[in-house]
């Protein structure tokens, strides 16, 4: 586990870096919860749910503004050094991660609208698994990016194997449905395409754990 960086010309700067990082945890908190809302908009037939979901990315983009606004500053007025430039870019990376995350949380919240007023297929039962997986990926890697424990992201980037079966099966038993009954083409499919959101989530959860480690180490490591 590595230390907060300090700044020996520029003491405020390490404040400002645990500030980026705070932008970053938040941003997790922020896709944590829009998984949690959009499944559950998806499971209930909330369709109020499924629209706060889309309303509050709003929130996520403003964060990343935010962050990438005050990193470039520190970029350029604070002139920091590798190891400091190696973080604000990590995080920087994280934060475009988290971003994406969020849209994913979008799309699914829109198709689980789609859905609303459609009866249920007993098929989708792994999808809330599925949902509940990719959450504890992510506030799992958020609890590794400020304890800075590197050795803990490795371990979760390893479980994105564990979201791949589940997709991969689940893929599977919706294709054969509408094989065999055209009537669930469409709820499948939807079902289909809110299974792969979540996949790209846990994929995503990985990228970050690779960002972890660069601003550790500064190695470029591939973890999936």
């Amino acid at each position: 586990m590595s230390e907060p960086l300090l700044h020996p010309t520029h003491p405020l700067l390490a404040d400002e870096l645990t500030h980026l990082r705070r932008i970053v945890a938040d941003m997790g908190e922020l896709v944590d919860s829009a998984i949690t809302q959009a499944t559950t908009g998806l499971a209930e037939r909330d369709v109020s749910l499924c629209a706060r979901v889309i309303a509050d990315d709003a929130l996520v983009n403003d964060r990343q503004r935010e962050l990438r606004e005050l990193s470039f500053s520190l970029i350029v007025n604070r002139n920091p050094e590798a190891r400091e430039l190696r973080e604000i870019i990590g995080l920087l990376n994280m934060s475009s991660e988290l971003e994406r995350m969020g849209d994913h949380c979008v799309s699914i919240a829109k198709l689980a609208r789609n859905l609303a007023d459609l009866p249920p297929l007993e098929t989708y039962v792994d999808v809330p698994k599925m949902a509940a997986y990719c959450s504890d990926q992510v506030r799992g890697i958020l609890a590794s990016v400020v304890s800075r424990d590197v050795l803990q992201a490795r371990r979760i980037a390893a479980g994105d194997d564990r979201v791949d079966r589940i997709y991969h099966r689940l893929f599977d038993d919706l294709i054969q449905l509408m094989t065999e009954d055209n009537t669930t083409v469409f709820r499948a499919t939807n079902l289909v395409f809110i299974a792969h959101h979540l996949e790209r989530i846990a994929d995503r959860v990985t990228n970050i754990a690779e960002d972890l480690v660069f601003l550790d180490s500064g190695a470029i490591e591939e973890l999936g």
